[in-house]
């Protein structure tokens, strides 16, 4: 017969919460949740992006600066030293037609140097390991061998055109694409890299530089020639040297606008001559379609007809970006969290806020087992572990865990006849432990101060109706315990 001996009454209950996270192979591991990054942060060339990707600019932007500073400084004196003079003395729409220049200077400058001129996205690992095998069986080659140079043909309106394999973004770069050394990126319809707008200049922003070059002529012309009128107007008046001491201003922006005139000029008249037959600079420079190559030898691009050129290069529909700057970054696999304690559950599930699902253990003093509860042929779990490790010996719970204490009236009082554990004896001395089939729900609560007794039925668990599912692992795990 199963005697219980109690070390001493109990003086107090207490019911710890135990949490439910744990690191158990039973139990789905916790997902990290990682910031989530936008794809212009992993951007892998050597770009400069602003206002959360909005704004893509080259590394490089020095001669940017100096850029917008020589046409704000020259514009601006222009228009507080002279345009007062000459729209009293000429016409009011000299400033007008002035300030519309500058606006629009301005925004084909920024509209060229804050877009995506046509970047290329690079190849994945996957794409670009499929490619080597292509590459491979085009060679005729198993053991990685690849004859250089790694190129393919295509046929453009009767015109054999020559893909080039870029090593850096590892793709076969489109027709008229090519890869710019200082953005470190393969830009489809490469025209040139220009320092002066801070980025270069493809098929996305070229029509802008176009127009950009194009006002900015107009705007040096423009402010060259009224200051020089307004020198020879003031000059009749007061002199020529007095006319240059009241007005240095006028001085500075001659200087400025007549160095500046002829570049500018000459480079409008370039690009629009590259327009017009349909060229970009890469391929002037090169000699692409020059007939020095062969007679054969012709752009395949052209329309044949001036008018439709233009159109098609300041008129057509502009491409979308293709490398999604604001996008985000999608993680290859989640990592797992670590646990946060050393408390397991054995069927529980994972918690919510304040441990809403955690199984409260009865938490008593310690029950002896004499010598005649041990089972032959087993260690004894007799002593402290018996009751104060009710989980088969996992710790206890933080002491940080929120307890409720109860009082002698709070706790009812189940006897002997309620659904508990039992631990059952036969004739023959034998005992017999329920599986966790035969297992029923959890027991009530024992009262608080009363003593155990000699009883055939171990009592120690408080039951919330709540929490029926829950419970009943946790009684499955502890009889699987008990068993061993």
């Amino acid at each position: 017969m199963l005697h219980l001996r109690v070390a001493e009454p109990m003086r107090e209950c207490e019911y710890s919460q135990i949490s439910t996270r744990s690191s158990t192979p039973m139990e789905t591991p916790y997902k990290k949740r990682t910031p989530k990054r936008r794809k212009w942060q992993a951007f892998p060339g050597r770009n400069k992006f602003y206002c959360n990707g909005r704004i893509m600019m080259a590394r490089q932007t020095g001669v940017f600066y100096l850029t917008l500073v020589l046409i704000l400084i020259t514009s601006g004196l222009f228009f507080a030293f002279d345009c007062p003079f000459l729209s009293m003395q000429i016409t009011p729409a000299i400033p007008v037609i002035g300030g519309v220049l500058f606006v629009f200077v301005l925004g084909t400058l920024f509209r060229t140097s804050f877009s995506d001129p046509g970047v290329l996205p690079r190849a994945t690992p996957d794409e670009a390991a499929d490619l080597e095998r292509q590459i491979d069986v085009a060679n005729g080659s198993s053991s990685g061998y690849r004859s250089p140079p790694r190129t393919r043909e295509v046929v453009i309106n009767g015109q054999t055109v020559k893909l080039k394999y870029c090593f850096t973004c590892k793709i076969f770069r489109p027709p008229r694409a090519s890869h710019c050394s200082l953005c470190d990126n393969c830009v489809e319809r490469f025209d040139h890299h220009c320092p002066w707008v801070g980025n270069c200049v493809g098929k996305r922003n070229y029509r802008f530089f176009y127009m950009f070059i194009l006002s900015l002529s107009f705007l040096t012309i423009f402010i060259f020639a009224f200051v020089i009128t307004h020198v020879i107007l003031r000059s009749h008046r007061y002199g020529f040297l007095n006319t240059l001491k009241d007005s240095p201003a006028s001085v500075l922006e001659v200087v400025v606008c007549f160095f500046s005139v002829w570049s500018i000029v000459g480079l409008s008249g370039f690009h629009t001559y590259l327009i017009s037959s349909n060229q970009t600079t890469n391929e002037d420079i090169k000699g692409s379609w020059s007939s020095k190559r062969g007679k054969g030898n012709y752009n395949p691009y052209s329309y044949g007809n001036i008018f439709t050129n233009c159109c098609a290069a300041l008129c057509g529909p502009l491409p979308p970006s293709l490398i999604d700057r604001r996008g985000f970054v999608q993680s290859d696999t989640p990592q797992p969290l670590p646990p946060t304690n050393g408390i397991t559950m054995y069927g529980s599930t994972q918690s919510q806020s304040h441990m809403a699902a955690a199984t409260p253990l009865l938490q008593s003093e310690p029950v002896i087992l004499t010598d005649e509860a041990f089972l032959p042929g087993r260690t004894s779990l007799g002593g402290p572990c018996s009751g104060a490790l009710p989980l088969g010996g996992h710790p206890t719970p933080p002491t940080s865990t929120p307890k409720l204490s109860c009082d002698n009236d709070m706790l009812p009082f189940r006897n002997e006849q309620s659904n508990g554990l039992r631990h059952h004896h036969t004739d023959g001395g034998h005992h017999h432990f329920l599986t966790p089939e035969e297992a029923p729900s959890p027991p009530g609560m024992l009262p608080c101060g009363s003593p155990l007794g000699h009883s055939h039925t171990i009592q120690g668990f408080y039951n919330p109706a709540s929490q029926d599912s829950l419970h009943e692992d946790s009684v499955r795990g502890l009889v699987k315990l008990s068993s061993v």
